[in-house]
């Protein structure tokens, strides 16, 4: 085997004590793998310690700052206020952690002056506990609207006839109430600001994504050295998540895609058992502090042949050339091409058609595992120092297999750097 113990034992250095455990028990074909019995794990997910140290969380300061920085782009924009329903955006400014239900709880970020926040009467005392010092709080009983609570703070700010953006996670239901209730203004799409914002990092935002992404690079180790004969999608992905917990990674997902399987960008719920020779797609990722992480790699169990390590090889050049194109300055849709020719210059494609790149070339990443700007062909964004990325070019050959290679970079003011290692060849998934 190629991917076997002595590759492991070199790549789990440090993560992992005692040698590959290849288990003899796995799940049937096309069924879920039992939940993992945390005193029965396989040796290497068992071996894992948490990595916690050195995690910093976001301060009240830096939150006080963003806030600032809004209020910069709302004036900047003409926005008079901006209208946030519990989320990353609701999150990110002010630190509240708030579930969604039918009862609205809204806060309203205004250009001038301290923020306000609308919640149901009998939740008061609770919301008050994360609820920033300073800001105003009103409430609505369940026999009102909770919209009229809304406008009237509108209007007793003289923001009722101004430019409210609303961000797009709110609810149709919620931005409708609104303007009903306040129906003089003018309601806009909050993008400017809160992307505006968001997609420059800082330096504390990149620190805690770079613990998810060691967290989750470590995790890799543990669940390629669980690999074994009948092994299926289900068991490896729990193997994988199973580790990113066990390290202290919060929110684990983990996709697999075996043999033709490792095709669909997203995977399919098809049967899939391991078996020699097969590619071993794996895309997972979890959050340290709420900062995200997205890597995957593809490897083979077993010996790959010449055709796996061609297109294998392919992809990792189509993944340099997106890497070497995303300077500051540039455009993301210019990251996308460079990725894209690569790939159609070997003769798939073109464009999205497959066998072939069917996606965009990589994502923005933070707060979120998707989200703006993204590295897709003709967007106009200029690439700047803080912004994050994926960096994604997928191959996929239905009826074959298929090769994504996955590490999120940061621009820098000298260029993009990688959160991660990249794999250095197809039967090395780390160096």
């Amino acid at each position: 085997m190629t991917l076997d113990r002595r590759r492991f034992t070199g790549l789990m250095a440090g993560l992992v004590a005692g040698s590959v455990l290849r288990p003899d028990s796995t799940a049937s074909a096309g069924t879920a793998a039992p939940a993992l019995d945390p005193c029965n794990l396989p040796a290497p997910i068992q071996a894992l310690k948490p990595m916690r140290d050195g995690i910093v969380p976001i301060t009240a300061a830096e939150r006080g700052a963003r806030v600032e920085r809004a209020r910069q782009l709302m004036t900047e924009g003409g926005f008079a206020a901006v209208v946030l329903e519990p989320g990353t955006n609701l999150s990110y400014y002010t630190g509240v952690r708030w579930g969604l239900s039918e009862r609205p709880f809204v806060g309203i970020m205004p250009a001038r002056g301290e923020m306000a926040f609308v919640c149901p009467g009998f939740e008061e005392a609770r919301a008050r506990e994360g609820i920033p010092a300073g800001a105003e709080v009103r409430v609505w009983q369940e026999d009102e609207s909770p919209y009229a609570v809304i406008a009237a703070i509108l209007r007793d700010r003289g923001l009722a006839t101004g430019t409210i953006g609303v961000e797009a996670q709110t609810r149709y239901f919620i931005s409708d109430g609104v303007r009903r209730e306040a129906p003089a203004a003018t309601y806009l799409s909050a993008d400017p600001v809160t992307v505006g914002c968001r997609s420059i990092k800082s330096p504390a935002e990149l620190a805690l994504m770079q613990h998810a992404n060691d967290i989750t690079v470590a995790a890799f180790a543990a669940a390629f050295a669980t690999l074994h004969e009948g092994m299926t999608q289900y068991e490896l992905s729990e193997n994988m998540s199973e580790a990113m917990t066990r390290l202290g990674g919060r929110e684990p997902w983990a996709l697999v895609g075996l043999g033709q399987a490792s095709a669909f960008p997203h995977g399919t719920q098809a049967p899939q058992s391991l078996k020699e020779g097969d590619i071993v797609l794996l895309d997972a990722g979890c959050s340290v502090q709420g900062y995200q992480s997205d890597i995957t790699r593809t490897t083979v169990y077993g010996k790959p042949t010449a055709r796996q390590t061609e297109v294998w090889n392919l992809e990792r050049r189509a993944q340099d050339a997106a890497l070497a194109a995303a300077q500051p300055g540039a455009t993301c849709g210019s990251v996308d091409a460079a990725a894209r020719k690569v790939i159609t210059d070997a003769g798939f494609g073109p464009g999205y058609a497959v066998p072939g790149l069917p996606h965009r070339t990589g994502h923005g990443i933070g707060m979120e595992g998707h989200e703006a700007p993204n590295f897709v062909k003709g967007s106009p964004v200029v690439i700047q120092a803080g912004m994050c990325f994926s960096d994604e070019p997928t191959i996929a050959i239905y009826g074959e297999f298929g090769i994504r290679l996955e590490d999120c970079m940061h621009i820098t003011e000298s260029g993009p750097k990688f959160f991660s290692p990249q794999a250095p060849a197809i039967d090395r998934p780390f160096p």
